[in-house]
């Protein structure tokens, strides 16, 4: 799904869209060449935002609470004692939430869980002969901390898909962070605090940006201003370049997701897709911020027109007008033209994208060819909208090319493969010569000392 650079600012609407084209036909690139070819952000990177975000962490290490609550200033406007979100906030948020609402994330939650109680693998036990057993357990982590942005939008889903699969895993000590909102009296959001309260979740932080990716990976110690925040070992949820730098940042001293930075869809269409669907598609991603990427990727010059003028006509009705046609028209946006369905599918490929919908003769056969994205979409009737709230799956996922390598949120997440090697004395002795010998090869003599030791 997500998500918004948090604190930005759109500028005014210009009055068409700037969507611009790369065009691919008539040639033959390779895997690099693609990679080089179709659009992506400009401007910041990871990189560039290694410095900010390194020294954000070492002033949490160092300052602790003190730390976070200049920062809470610096960053949010609010003036803040400790980040810890009473209960009775959580409670009131939820008795005060909208019946439509708690009846939408209820749903949410119902799907969400159905889908993440289907994910946890089993565990396994080989007999590799008589005496001989290896098994691998599946074991959850002990504590998670959970983020979830505050940008120009509110993510009560991105609880759900944070939390349902942790819950789902059997992790018994969750931790959720979310901006302070200077209009909330420095908590998060009351929708994020009803979402939390509604899953059972009562340890909740006002605590954004890369402070609290910080905060949940080395801990804050207690103070007279209030309890610690215990270190966690795994961190997940999407954010900002700040947030997903953070996390690469702290990745190795504890487990995470996956880079999950600002949203991006493409779509692979025919000429058979409905341009005013394409458009509202892309639009509906667009919206959540002005560095969003929407991408068509497409063998028909005259569906590329149809959605360009679709895109002007509803991007000047959307009610995030401004924001819309920034966003598409940006560098990272565009339609890419290509000569035929195979090279689509290496584009496909080649951009990796967070979501891709597949709107082809044939989807759910064009959907199987594709090797790298996040999630994907088959079809007029799975819009990446439904993915963000109520299809059961997790919208929490790589951006950036990182689907090429990993995944989005899930069970496994939280999960460790624990390995357990149960072999009896004759087992033992089966082996021991193999044993002896690699031992040898590898000039680790010692190691073939300690099996022949047993039999002496």
């Amino acid at each position: 799904m997500t998500i918004s650079s948090e604190n930005s600012a759109s500028p005014v609407a210009t009055a068409t869209v700037d969507f611009r084209t790369v065009d691919l036909r008539g040639q033959s690139l390779t895997l690099a060449g693609l990679r080089a070819a179709v659009p992506r952000a400009q401007g910041q990177t990871v990189a560039d935002a290694e410095e900010k975000v390194q020294d954000i962490i070492s002033s949490v290490r160092q300052g602790g609470f003190a730390a976070l609550g200049e920062l809470a200033r610096r960053f949010d406007g609010v003036a803040q004692h400790h980040p810890l979100v009473p209960r009775k906030a959580l409670a009131s948020a939820l008795e005060e939430l909208d019946p439509s609402v708690r009846g939408a994330l209820e749903e949410s939650i119902s799907r969400a869980r159905r889908f993440a109680d289907g994910q946890r693998p089993r565990n396994i036990e080989v007999q590799l002969g008589d005496g001989a057993v290896v098994a691998q357990n599946w074991v959850p982590v002990a504590r998670v901390g959970l983020y979830v942005p505050g940008g120009l939008a509110v993510y009560p889903s991105s609880v759900i898909m944070n939390v349902v699969p942790a819950l789902a895993a059997g992790v018994q000590s969750i931790a959720l962070a979310s901006p302070p909102q200077k209009e909330f009296g420095g908590l998060p959001h009351p929708t994020i605090l009803a979402a939390a309260a509604l899953l059972g979740i009562t340890e909740v932080y006002a605590i954004g940006g890369a402070q609290a990716i910080a905060a949940f990976a080395y801990g804050i110690p207690a103070t007279e201003a209030g309890p610690a925040l215990e270190p966690v070992d795994v961190v997940t949820g999407p954010g900002n370049i700040f947030v997903a730098t953070a996390k690469r940042l702290v990745k190795g001293v504890v487990g995470i997701d996956s880079e999950a930075g600002t949203t991006e869809i493409a779509i692979l269409a025919d000429s058979t897709a409905q341009p005013r669907l394409v458009a509202a598609d892309l639009i509906s991603q667009a919206e959540h911020d002005p560095k969003a990427a929407s991408v068509l990727i497409t063998d028909s010059g005259d569906l590329a027109a149809a959605v360009r003028a679709e895109l002007d006509r509803q991007a000047a009705a959307t009610r995030h007008s401004a924001r819309v046609r920034e966003a598409l028209s940006g560098p990272q946006s565009g339609v890419v033209l290509v000569d035929n369905l195979e090279q689509g599918i290496a584009a496909c490929d080649a951009y990796a994208a967070e979501h891709l919908e597949i709107m082809t003769q044939d989807a759910a056969g064009v959907a199987a060819r594709i090797r790298n994205a996040g999630a994907i979409f088959v079809g007029d009737y799975s819009p990446v909208s439904l993915g963000d709230y109520c299809a059961g799956s997790n919208h929490v996922l790589p951006t950036s090319g990182t689907a090429a390598f990993s995944s989005g949120l899930n069970v496994t997440t939280f999960l460790r493969a624990i390995q357990v090697v149960n072999y009896s004395r004759d087992a033992l002795a089966e082996v021991s010569g193999h044993i002896v010998s690699l031992s040898g090869a590898e000039d680790l003599p010692a190691h073939g000392d300690a099996v022949t030791a047993r039999f002496s």
